[in-house]
């Protein structure tokens, strides 16, 4: 049986660290490896991290669907540019899913995508992305980006498989460089979420529900869900108020420290 509180706390994380640049993969993971470390590991990782992704799911396609809807209607030329931004972490997500998970651990022994060090090394890249753009102000808007604009920012997409390495702080700084209008480059990361994230739950969404034991877990799940979905509301609200007012930076001390402690942790295993 799942606790509640973990799943609330893991739920809120998610919500919060999906859309804001601080990488909710990295803060997750974090949080999983400090319950197994305290003795209260979660029964159902695979269960927590479907669940969690589509409460964010949902909360950005309630937060743009006004947008969306336009875009259906009138805008199909910026619906191309998010397939073909969406291409490269496709491929990177599936082949890693099918080929390279069990080639890297089988190599290595353990999986490094999955390993808390991993996370540590990238809050620092992410931190440093974020200085990097923080003076950036475009005025395009994302129709007028080109097909190899769009492929740049979906490399940058596919670049944040690895945890700690923030999925939305990596987009809208390539959406920044390549001239978009800081809201616009927020509104083409979020949207550009809309097929990753839910490539991800479908995928492992077919594991989840072949779990023997899932049908145990269905109360702290709908608690997961809609706390995730309710925080990622409030983290979309919050940033996308702070990048019109350029305060990108403002999240990179967070995540230099983050990257800090979690490699004090790394470095004390081996003392």
């Amino acid at each position: 049986m799942m606790d509640y509180l973990q799943i609330l706390l893991l739920a809120i994380v998610q919500g919060l660290a999906e859309f804001l640049p601080i990488s909710s993969s990295g803060h997750v993971m974090v949080l999983a490896h400090l319950c197994d470390l305290s003795g209260t590991p979660l029964p159902d990782k695979l269960a927590v991290n479907v669940i969690l992704h589509f409460g964010t799911l949902l909360a950005v396609l309630v937060y743009y669907r006004g947008r969306i809807v336009a875009m259906i209607r009138h805008d199909w030329k910026t619906i191309g540019l998010l397939a073909v931004a969406s291409l490269p972490a496709g491929f990177i997500g599936v082949g890693y899913k099918l080929w390279l998970e069990d080639w890297l651990t089988s190599q290595m022994g353990t999986n490094l995508l999955e390993h808390p060090l991993t996370a540590g090394l990238m809050f620092f890249a992410t931190g440093a992305i974020l200085v990097f753009v923080r003076r950036e102000e475009g005025k395009a808007s994302s129709r007028d980006m080109t097909i190899l604009q769009a492929l740049l920012i979906g490399f940058c997409q596919a670049a944040a498989i690895l945890p700690g390495l923030s999925r939305s702080g990596v987009t809208i700084a390539a959406g920044l460089k390549c001239g978009l209008k800081r809201e616009e480059a927020g509104t083409f990361s979020f949207l550009l979420a809309i097929p990753a994230i839910l490539g991800a739950t479908l995928i492992e969404g077919k594991e989840f529900f072949r779990s023997p034991g899932f049908q145990d877990s269905w109360g702290p799940m709908l608690i997961g869900l809609v706390a995730a979905f309710v925080t990622g509301l409030v983290a979309l609200e919050w940033l996308v108020g702070w990048l019109k007012r350029g305060r990108l930076a403002w999240f990179a001390p967070w995540v230099f420290l983050m990257g800090f402690l979690v490699l004090i942790w790394q470095v004390s295993i081996f003392f």
